[in-house]
C-alpha cells in the first residue's frame, strides 16, 4: 500500500480498535492476546507484515470506514503465544466492503491520499508548530512538570499534520475526523484551531494564579 504502488484497491487484514486512531508515520505498540488476531498475526507475517487500524466508537459499537495501514517493523512472540508487536503508520484507506468476517475482519480497502495543492503550506505549519511549543509550555509551567516535545517532530506540512493528530489524547472522534480528511491544509487549519483553544484554557488567569505559588 504504499503510494508508489500502481494497486489502489487491495484485500487487508483488519484489525478494529476501541477509541484508538492511527496515523501515517507514527508508531502504535499492540499486545495481540486474542486467538482470532494471533491467527491474523500468523499470516500477515508470512506475507506483507500489513494490517489495517480501525477506530471503533464505543458508544455506538460502530466500526470507522476509514483507517490506517499499520506494518509490522518488530515483534516478540510470548510462550503462550501471545505476542507484543511494534507497528508504524503507513497509508490511509478507506473500506469499500467486507470480504469475511471470521476468523478475523478482511475488507477490499482503496488508498487515501491528501489532495495536491498549489498553496505553499509551511506558513501554517510553522504557526501549528508554535502553538504547539505554547502548549507544552504552558502545561509544564501549570504541572511543575519539566515536559519537552521530542527532536524529530516532522517540519513537512502533511506529515506535522499526522504527527499532531497522533498526538491529540482523549479525543478519538475529533482524530478520527483528521484522519479521513483529504487535504493538508484543512487538517493543519484544524489542529491550529484546536491548540488555539488548548492554549487559551491554560493561559485563561484562574488557570495560571493557581498555579502560582
Amino acid at each position: 500500500m504504499s503510494s508508489s504502488s500502481s494497486v489502489a484497491v487491495r484485500e487487508l487484514p483488519l484489525f478494529p480498535l476501541s477509541e484508538l486512531v492511527l496515523f501515517p508515520g507514527c508508531p502504535l505498540p499492540l499486545h495481540i492476546f486474542e486467538p482470532r488476531y494471533r491467527i491474523m498475526m500468523q499470516t500477515i507475517l508470512q506475507s506483507d507484515r500489513r494490517f489495517g487500524v480501525l477506530m471503533v466508537d464505543p458508544s455506538e459499537g460502530k466500526v470507522a470506514d476509514v483507517g490506517c495501514c499499520a506494518e509490522v517493523i518488530h515483534y516478540h512472540r510470548l510462550p503462550d503465544d501471545r505476542m507484543d508487536i511494534m507497528t508504524v503508520g503507513q497509508q490511509r484507506f478507506r473500506v469499500l466492503e467486507y470480504v469475511r468476517e471470521k476468523p478475523y475482519y478482511v475488507g477490499l480497502v482503496e488508498c487515501l491520499e491528501d489532495e495536491p495543492t498549489e498553496r505553499d503550506l509551511k506558513g501554517l505549519a510553522t504557526e501549528v508548530g508554535q502553538l504547539l511549543q505554547d502548549v507544552v509550555h504552558l502545561s509544564a509551567k501549570l504541572t511543575g512538570q519539566s515536559i519537552e516535545l521530542p527532536d524529530d517532530i516532522p517540519d513537512l506540512p502533511r506529515e506535522l499534520s499526522y504527527w499532531v493528530a497522533n498526538n491529540l489524547y482523549g479525543v478519538a472522534s475529533e482524530q478520527q475526523v483528521l484522519l479521513e480528511m483529504q487535504s493538508t491544509e484543512t487538517r493543519l487549519g484544524r489542529e491550529a484551531e484546536i491548540l488555539t483553544s488548548t492554549r487559551n484554557h491554560l493561559a485563561a488567569p484562574p488557570a495560571l494564579k493557581d498555579a502560582l505559588p
